[in-house]
C-alpha cells in the first residue's frame, strides 16, 4: 500500500531487545498451515509476552542490535505489516531482513535506541536524516535515506515501484 508520508514517520515506541531473530515474530513452527493473522497475533511472544495484544497499529518498534537476524523469509516483513508497524529502528539489522523490509515497503532505520522507553513518542525524518524524541530531548542525526529508497517505500515496495517506474526514473 503506497505511503505518501514516508518522509516523516511518527508514532509510539514499542521496545524489544537485542538479537530478535525472525523466528521470534514469524515462527517457522506456524508455516505452512497458519495464516498471517494467526502468526501476527503471536508475534514476539518469546521475547515480549503479550506484545501483539498491546501493540497499536502505526507504532514504531525500537529494537536492540541485530534485529531480523536468522532468516531471509519475506513473511517476516508481511507479519510486521499485518501488525501495522510503521517503522523499525535499531542500531543494526540482519542484512537480508533489512533489504526484505525495503523491498516490501517497511521503513527500517539504523540509529541508537538505548535511551528509549516503551511509550515514547518519536519522529523519523527520512529526507533530512533526523530522529527526534521531544520528551527526552533526543535529536539524533541520521544518514538521510536516498531518494530512490524513499521512492520505493512511498510506493509500498520494490514491485509496485517498478510497475510505476520501470526505468527507475523518479522526480527528485
Amino acid at each position: 500500500m503506497p505511503d505518501a508520508s514516508i518522509d516523516i514517520v511518527a508514532g509510539r515506541v514499542y521496545v524489544l531487545g537485542d538479537d530478535v531473530n525472525t523466528d521470534v515474530h514469524c515462527s517457522g513452527k506456524y508455516l505452512p498451515g497458519k495464516d498471517e493473522a494467526y502468526i501476527a497475533s503471536r508475534a514476539f511472544e518469546g521475547v515480549s509476552p503479550g506484545f501483539a495484544a498491546r501493540y497499536a497499529k502505526g507504532g514504531i518498534i525500537a529494537a536492540g542490535r541485530h534485529f531480523g537476524i536468522n532468516s531471509s523469509r519475506e513473511q517476516a516483513v508481511h507479519i510486521l505489516h499485518r501488525l501495522g508497524v510503521a517503522a523499525i529502528i535499531a542500531p543494526s539489522f540482519g542484512r537480508q531482513f533489512f533489504r526484505n523490509a525495503i523491498n516490501n515497503g517497511l521503513l527500517v532505520v539504523e540509529c541508537d535506541t538505548s535511551g528509549l522507553a516503551e511509550g515514547d513518542e518519536v519522529a523519523i525524518d527520512t529526507a533530512n536524516g533526523k530522529f527526534l524524541v521531544p520528551s527526552r530531548g533526543i535529536h539524533q542525526a541520521l544518514r538521510p535515506l536516498p531518494a530512490q529508497i524513499r521512492a520505493i517505500l512511498r510506493e509500498g515496495g520494490l514491485i509496485p515501484f517498478l510497475r510505476k517506474h520501470p526505468d527507475w526514473k523518479i522526480a527528485q
